[in-house]
């Protein structure tokens, strides 16, 4: 049987936000289960590239795989693919970028639905880019959101960036001068940028706000500052191994004693019932997502069956 070479436009056409949230789930719960082994991001560098490289064993179904992507100056280009788990023969290989975006979207979708209260409806956001507008959408899909401000460095991309949300999410979204009235009263703030250090300060935020934290995973970047963290009462992670070896924002603030690993939970075990993601209303609750491979190659076996199912993909040689 020959792999399936599926492209970026078959990916748009078959994955929505509300299909890569119920799979997701799905991936945490199993993740509880023991029934999927998760291999961390591993990079490498030459002249001009990066190489990024990240695998996982999805057993609840049959599949293994990987996701790779590189990076340049220029541009991004991300890769899944999936192996059938008792023959070991590719099935899939499969343009990721949307699939990616997806994929972290739906993660701050889970985590919000256990952690963040449930009359959440107003948000903070930070970034314009291709990773905000899902980490948008996906929120809008979990609480019934009325307001939302939005933050950028450029107040032109910015402003257009709230001009297209608010159609595509139905809900008012305008554009914010300053970070710290961004994350000021609002019930959930969204980091989602390549920032390099905090973007506002910790103690503007509510009590009661929860925070998706998706923009860095990388050791050099970071997106909230030590008040934050201070000030969280619940800190989960996708994955607390994978967090230790790229998670920028904890790395600092971990050393200090500000807080620890052993006090973090991961997503897992929220979606599993077997921690708590809220326990009352004034608590500060805080996400931190760095993308795991386990939940690429769940999203890369789904965007193949319904590949097969559509028609879609062509036959590569091998």
């Amino acid at each position: 049987m020959a792999a399936l070479y599926i492209s970026e436009d078959d990916v748009r056409s078959l994955m929505d936000m509300e299909k890569s949230i119920l799979i997701t789930h799905k991936v945490f719960k199993e993740i509880a289960s023991g029934r999927v082994m998760n291999a961390p991001r591993q990079r490498v560098r030459a002249p001009g590239v990066m190489l990024h490289t990240m695998s996982a064993a999805n057993e609840y179904l049959n599949y293994v795989g990987w996701k790779a992507y590189t990076t340049t100056k220029e541009s991004a280009r991300f890769h899944v693919a999936i192996y059938d788990q008792e023959s070991g023969e590719m099935r899939a290989l499969i343009e990721a970028d949307f699939l990616g975006q997806l994929r972290t979207g739906a993660a701050s979708a889970v985590a919000t639905e256990f952690m963040a209260r449930p009359d959440s409806k107003v948000v903070g956001l930070f970034g314009s880019g291709l990773q905000a507008r899902t980490q948008l959408q996906a929120i809008c899909m979990t609480r019934k959101i009325d307001f939302v401000q939005v933050y950028s460095r450029n107040y032109e991309n910015c402003s257009r960036f709230a001009e297209e949300m608010t159609e595509l999410c139905d809900v008012e979204v305008s554009a914010c001068h300053t970070p710290d009235e961004t994350a000021a009263e609002k019930d959930i703030v969204i980091c989602a940028t390549t920032a390099k250090a905090p973007l506002f300060d910790g103690r503007v935020l509510d009590e009661g706000t929860h925070l998706n934290v998706v923009g860095s995973n990388h050791r050099s970047r970071r997106e909230i500052d030590r008040t934050t963290i201070k000030r969280a009462d619940v800190i989960v992670c996708d994955d607390i191994e994978q967090c230790k070896i790229e998670a920028g924002d904890f790395m600092q603030p971990v050393d200090d004693g500000i807080t620890d690993w052993r006090l973090m939970h991961n997503l897992s075990e929220i979606v599993a019932e077997r921690e708590t993601g809220r326990a009352t209303d004034d608590q500060v609750t805080l996400f931190k997502s760095v993308g795991i491979a386990a939940e690429d190659v769940a999203m890369g076996v789904q965007v193949y069956e319904y590949a097969l199912q559509e028609g879609l993909g062509v036959d590569l040689p091998f």
